[in-house]
């Protein structure tokens, strides 16, 4: 079986690589094709979505310099990253061009801009062909987050079923459940049927060798879950724990962030998790924990913007 998308084609144990352009637009996609040479699923991996999350973006780089076609059952595509236009700008998740965020426009517009093109691209010259999609992210420029991954929530039974034992093969600590169907490329695709994964690992505009190989060996036991790579499905070694009824804490003004608890730490209901001061030091917004919990990421910049989640926690399920 070939796999085709637009000028790259790949036939069976074959592997290659180009740009990729996005219609009516200036933006170009670096993309990786690696077909088995046995017929099987088809496997999108995207790093890149938020530009500055760069443990994803190296992960996927790294990944599609790696895999050979002689290892994998079926297709595996790989955008490396996808926002190149925010990346070699150095914006914090938005297009360049237009400041639009990947994540928040799906299923784009052809007629729109250069992000709302992007967007109508990536879901009808990509997720058209694909079986399972991993998303790979980390926390933005100015969070700090822990270890952990999305999966479908509100989509067919049977593929928020399949989403969540690919999230399961995941070496991360903790399940969280989203309900969004829309605005995210995981979530839209999830609404298309195909069992999908958001994971995060990483952030504050830092990437390590060890991150990224942590990350490799998360997307590697999904893939061998998925029986598209060679090689035996690991266990998990934490005994995932769920979270729900995410809370994501937003300002109501801007000015000067001072968080009390770090992503990765318990907190208690009343507790105090940080506050927002203006240039005079006066406490302009509180923000307190609604109920027991646990911090998923929170701002680690000194500036935080009206309207932007400050801090997100969730309740452990039980």
């Amino acid at each position: 079986m070939f796999i085709k998308i637009e000028n790259l084609v790949a036939g069976p144990g074959e592997k290659v690589t180009g740009y990729i352009m996005v219609p009516e637009t200036t933006i170009k996609l670096p993309v990786t094709l690696i077909n088995g040479k046995k017929e099987g699923k088809t496997v999108l991996i995207t790093g890149g979505v938020h530009n500055a999350e760069y443990t994803g973006i190296e992960t996927a780089i790294q990944l599609a310099g790696e895999i050979q076609p002689d290892e994998i059952t079926g297709c595996l595509i790989l955008i490396h990253p996808v926002n190149t236009s925010g990346f070699e700008n150095r914006t914090m998740s938005v297009v360049a061009e237009d400041g639009k965020n990947l994540n928040r426009i799906f299923p784009g517009n052809p007629n729109g801009t250069e992000g709302d093109k992007l967007c109508h691209f990536l879901a009808t010259a990509f997720l058209s062909q694909i079986d399972f999609y991993i998303d790979l992210h980390a926390g933005d420029g100015y969070e700090n987050l822990t270890p952990y991954v999305y999966y479908l929530g509100a989509v067919a039974p049977e593929v928020v079923e399949q989403s969540k034992i690919m999230a399961q093969k995941v070496n991360v600590p903790y399940l969280v459940k989203s309900f969004t169907t829309t605005g995210g490329v995981y979530n839209y695709a999830g609404s298309c049927g195909i069992p999908s994964i958001l994971i995060e690992r990483g952030g504050e505009a830092r990437w390590s060798e060890e991150e990224v190989n942590l990350y490799k060996a998360d997307v590697k036991n999904v893939l061998r879950h998925l029986t598209v790579l060679s090689g035996a499905v690991k266990d998990n070694e934490y005994g995932q724990v769920e979270i729900e009824n995410v809370i994501y804490e937003n300002a109501s003004v801007n000015g000067c962030w001072y968080p009390r608890k770090k992503a990765g730490e318990m907190i208690k209901k009343g507790e105090e998790l940080g506050v927002i001061k203006d240039y005079f030091g006066k406490v302009l917004q509180r923000c307190t924990a609604k109920y027991d919990g646990l911090i998923l990421y929170r701002i680690s910049s000194l500036s935080v913007l009206k309207n932007e989640s400050m801090i997100v926690y969730g309740e452990i399920k039980n």
